[in-house]
């Protein structure tokens, strides 16, 4: 691993401003789940480590009837999994935290990491997709907001710019909100997704986000539309599933087929909508 500098700020403006002094081979550090496999294997060779942990704002995680839940950029994906109001409120969002990984990797990994490394598979990132979850990002500008669907550009590709901090995650309220994370991997633990997939239900509304199909996490808008216009019968549950596969756009590798993944995305979705049928 190559020699870098390390400092440990203990304030956003502080942690920014050394990130943009350092220049673009700075980068920050949260949990490192990722940063540092990557350093051991030389796929990333920073000069510079900015340690977020001392930010004590970014420990937060709260919910509230009226806002929602906010999940601050430094809780561990183990916290949140255990969290009362995540449990009770989301439990499909925290089905989606328990499955990173291994325990020791979720006492140090991030929701916000899990998404910010702007992986395809990302677990939790379907959940906050089908939830319109928001980003809050921190710069030397001021703090901005972004809506999920615009935070992820392309494979390890966000819409931060540098000096940019991801200060955690919201996620808005919903009356009769149910939902269903599947993950599909070659090993039922320890392992990152072949497809993973979160449907959801909010009263006659229903929601389908997609990982590990295209460059990005995407949602199924057209298989939506088509679910949102008929009683959820059998026949209309095989129609939407078929309709989620035809806009999934995966590739072939180590992993699994195109095909595979397609024939996977139908059976997870079929049976997503099964569950929340009943």
């Amino acid at each position: 691993m190559k020699s870098f500098k390390f400092f440990k700020p203990q304030t956003l403006k502080e942690a920014s401003e050394l990130l943009i002094a350092h220049g673009e081979n700075s980068h920050i550090l949260n949990g490192g789940t990722d940063l540092v496999v990557r350093m051991r294997e030389n796929l990333t060779t920073p000069d510079v480590i900015v340690d977020i942990k001392g930010i004590k704002e970014l420990h937060k995680i709260n919910y509230d009837e009226k806002e929602g839940l906010f999940v601050g950029a430094c809780v561990k994906l183990s916290d949140m999994a255990h969290n009362r109001a995540v449990v009770e409120n989301y439990s499909f969002l925290a089905d989606a935290a328990e499955s990173v990984g291994s325990g020791q990797v979720r006492n140090l990994a991030t929701m916000a990491g899990n998404n910010v490394n702007a992986s395809p598979l990302a677990d939790t990132s379907t959940p906050l997709l089908a939830l319109d979850a928001v980003v809050c990002i921190y710069g030397t500008n001021g703090e901005r907001e972004v809506s999920i669907h615009d935070f992820f550009k392309g494979v390890r590709k966000t819409c931060l710019t540098h000096g940019e901090i991801v200060t955690g995650i919201k996620i808005p309220v919903y009356k009769d909100l149910r939902g269903v994370f599947t993950k599909n991997s070659r090993r039922k633990d320890v392992d990152l997704s072949t497809v993973c997939t979160t449907v959801v239900k909010i009263g006659n509304e229903i929601r389908i986000a997609m990982g590990a199909v295209a460059p990005t996490p995407i949602r199924a808008w057209e298989a939506e539309k088509l679910a949102k216009v008929a009683e959820l019968t059998d026949d209309v549950i095989n129609k939407v599933a078929d309709m989620a596969a035809s806009e999934a756009k995966p590739i072939d590798d180590v992993r699994a087929s195109r095909e595979y993944r397609l024939e996977m995305v139908r059976v997870m979705v079929r049976r997503s909508l099964e569950e929340l049928r009943a």
